[in-house]
């Protein structure tokens, strides 16, 4: 497991739909080295902070993986690194084999998995179409956000070792799932609200959700 990418941008103004908006999604490679910090990388940061950042979503992991998937199903895009506004993109890293909680090493940095990535509209301004949102969180190709833990230098080619995994085994998968798909799994809802990692925001959803199949 290794980080191929490290990918860094700040919040700029673009039109959309015949508005101006302000968007920090558009990143670039990093040359060279980069410090982390509690709430971002160095030369980073995100434009609307009532979604976007804070200390459960300072850094955004996307798979490499996933690149050839929409390259085939976006023929003829240009797709580079950072791409779906990742500041790392990785290998070896999936969403059905990485877990809430999972605590990561990164050189001296220690990271903590914390949600997968529920897209809005400017994941859509990227790509330049609106349909982009739908297929994003269909796709279950969602990559993750991590919390630091301990701040350091990191940089592409660096490898990712796995040093700590919560008891409650929920994947970032199983959270997507959860939210998009089975609302009814009443067992893994009881097991995603026990995960420690797991953000506050997350657990009030999910504990909606088993009110709502109580009073069924």
């Amino acid at each position: 497991m290794k980080v191929l990418s490290v990918n860094v941008g700040l919040p700029r103004e673009v039109m959309w739909q015949g508005k101006r908006v302000t968007t920090g999604i558009f990143k670039e490679p990093v040359k060279g080295r980069v410090m982390i910090r509690t709430l971002n990388l160095d030369g980073d940061q995100q434009a609307d902070l009532t979604v976007h950042g804070g200390v459960s979503k300072a850094v955004y992991a996307y798979p490499s993986e996933h690149y050839d998937y929409w390259q085939s199903e976006l023929p003829g895009m240009d797709l580079p690194w950072g791409m779906f506004g990742e500041n790392f993109t990785t290998d070896g890293l999936l969403e059905n084999a990485v877990y809430i909680g999972d605590r990561f090493r990164i050189g001296e940095t220690e990271i903590t998995v914390t949600e997968p990535r529920m897209p809005c509209y400017k994941l859509g301004i990227k790509f330049g179409r609106g349909d982009i949102i739908k297929r994003f969180l269909a796709s279950g190709r969602t990559g993750f956000y991590f919390a630091v833990m301990r701040q350091g230098i990191v940089g592409a080619g660096d490898a990712v070792e796995l040093i700590g995994r919560e008891q409650q085994e929920i994947s970032v998968a199983d959270v997507t799932r959860l939210y998009s798909v089975d609302r009814s799994d009443v067992k893994s809802l009881r097991r995603a609200i026990q995960v420690e990692a797991l953000p506050e925001s997350w657990k009030g959803y999910f504990e909606h959700q088993l009110e709502k199949q109580a009073g069924e």
